[in-house]
């Protein structure tokens, strides 16, 4: 039911035209809206008020289907797109600080290079991409990277999920879960 709504949701934001207002910000996706349903890993937003604004992300979101997941599917050391299919994409809608990285308004993607204890979290302007490879053509357009550090889970999380943590003031975190990491990338709207 909740594809069958984000499919029509797409669809709708797609089909408006001639509209003299800015458009809302909707999920690229990468082939037919009607095929999403078919996708082993879902595409799922979110969104967050913040300081008078809502930010939106978009992401796949795979399971682990008795993988290994940290280390072995997302390897260490290496760039990973923060979920499957398309890139992982934020609007902002403000000036803000993603992980402690400057940005103007606008669109941006999300990939991280993950470790055991701390991860790098990148801002890149490429946009409307799929998710890898995340090669040197992909890093030209970083804006830049700040680090976080992992957190352990008790239990176990089987799809990714990512969260807005509640907005406080004019902050936020987006709270990364999988498997049994938690990581928590800050955002707060530039002053």
């Amino acid at each position: 039911m909740r594809i069958v709504l984000l499919i029509t949701a797409l669809m709708l934001a797609q089909a408006q035209t001639g509209n003299s207002q800015a458009a809302p910000f909707t999920c690229w996706i990468r082939g037919p809206a009607d095929k999403l349903g078919e996708r082993p890993s879902p595409l799922d937003s979110i969104s967050v008020q913040l300081g008078g604004g809502a930010i939106k992300l978009c992401y796949g979101r795979p399971s682990a289907r008795g993988r290994k997941v940290m280390g072995g599917l997302v390897p260490f050391d290496q760039p990973w797109r923060l979920g499957a299919n398309e890139a992982t994409t934020i609007n902002v809608p403000f000036a803000a600080q993603l992980a402690g990285v400057r940005v103007e308004p606008g669109i941006y993607t999300l990939y991280a290079i993950p470790g055991a204890s701390k991860w790098q979290i990148v801002v890149n302007r490429g946009v409307q991409r799929w998710g890898v490879p995340i090669d040197g053509d992909v890093r030209a357009r970083d804006v830049g990277a700040g680090t976080v550090a992992t957190e352990s889970l008790g239990a176990p999380v089987e799809t990714l999920t990512l969260k807005f943590a509640p907005a406080a003031g004019n902050a936020t975190e987006l709270v990364l879960e999988w498997e049994k990491t938690r990581v928590r990338i800050p955002i707060r709207r530039a002053s």
